[in-house]
């Protein structure tokens, strides 16, 4: 099977072209060539983004029996995909996202037949939601066959746990030396995360596959935590002090640090559970690497490059955790005369 993944080298797609690749498929990338193709792998050096030189090197390229789409975010992307491969592929597979269901969900476990109306407020979300719509009508129009794959968080070794304000290995340091730790409201809100080996693996198992033309599917993490849990999960792998956490408004901490926090108001508040057994049953989804055992590889790798130790503190996180105490501090001895 002749296959063009539109990416292959980035966080999901480098585990879906090993796999084709080591099961002798014939595998294009078409990237902008900054990172070294998977063994086995041929690239097309170019600009998706650059739509008419995009459509103009996949024609010169000849026609592929499928095509993964992994760095479409944006309607013009799609409708520019849609123009290069109509007729010139028999299948396509597009990476979406669990973030183009409504939020909050009306019925959880959440399934793909879940009504998709993501707020204008998450452009993510609301780009990846038009692309899905533009594709399934090109299904429909007989272009091409379509399936579309959902996953939520997703990492690899190199990664590192979603910390809600900033990002980085600050985090991994901030665990390991015992400093406070920002949850979302009461930190009792359900989040769950997947290792990019389990869920690359789906995109290589669809390629081709008649069974998934006209169907969407999730491919997230089947064991879902409290951000409490997630994070305590993270400070027992490392052997760190018990977390102490502090326990923010998702409201108020999105007025106090608009940007950093932009994404804690939009989407990491709000309940990330979905069912997976459309996956499982026809793209043989597998979650075989545990949250702790994701942490153990995430540790191992930064620890190896010294990564953790060096990284410099978050001034804003520190900023926030203090101001926050302090506020509340203030308030409790202001209140304690009334509650007398």
């Amino acid at each position: 099977m002749r296959t063009l993944i539109i990416g292959g080298t980035g966080n999901i797609s480098t585990a879906t072209a090993r796999i084709l690749a080591d099961r002798g498929e014939d595998v294009t990338l078409y990237n902008r060539g900054r990172t070294g193709a998977p063994a086995g792998c041929k690239t097309i050096i170019g600009d998706r983004y650059d739509h008419a030189a995009f459509e103009a090197q996949v024609a010169e390229a000849g026609t592929f029996d499928c095509v993964i789409d992994m760095i479409g975010y944006d309607p013009e992307d799609v409708r520019s995909l849609v123009r290069a491969f109509s007729g010139r592929t028999e299948h396509l597979i597009f990476c979406s996202t669990v973030d183009v269901y409504t939020k909050p969900a009306k019925v959880y476990p959440i399934v793909e037949s879940a009504e998709r109306a993501p707020s204008p407020a998450f452009p993510y979300a609301y780009k990846k939601a038009l692309c899905e719509h533009i594709l399934e009508d090109a299904h429909a129009g007989g272009d091409f066959a379509v399936t579309i794959i959902r996953p939520a968080h997703t990492y690899q070794d190199s990664g590192s746990p979603i910390p809600l304000i900033g990002g980085g290995t600050h985090f991994f340091k901030r665990i390991r030396q015992g400093k406070p730790i920002i949850v979302l409201g009461d930190g009792t809100s359900f989040w769950g995360s997947a290792h990019r080996d389990d869920v690359g693996a789906t995109f290589a198992v669809a390629a081709g596959k008649r069974e998934t033309y006209g169907k969407a599917y999730h491919v997230t993490a089947e064991e879902i935590f409290t951000w409490e849990q997630l994070y305590q999960t993270v400070a027992d792998v490392m052997g760190a002090p018990p977390i102490s956490f502090v326990h923010i408004p998702t409201d108020l901490l999105g007025r106090i640090a608009p940007k950093a926090a932009a994404w804690s108001v939009v989407n990491f508040h709000y309940n990330n559970i979905f069912d997976n057994s459309a996956a499982r049953v026809d793209l043989d989804y597998r979650y075989t690497i545990p949250w702790a055992e994701g942490v153990r590889r995430m540790i191992a790798w930064h620890d190896a490059r010294g990564d953790v130790d060096s990284s410099p503190d978050d001034p804003l996180y520190n900023k926030i955790v203090d101001v926050w105490r302090t506020l509340g501090e203030s308030a409790v001895r202001e209140m304690a005369s009334l509650d007398a």
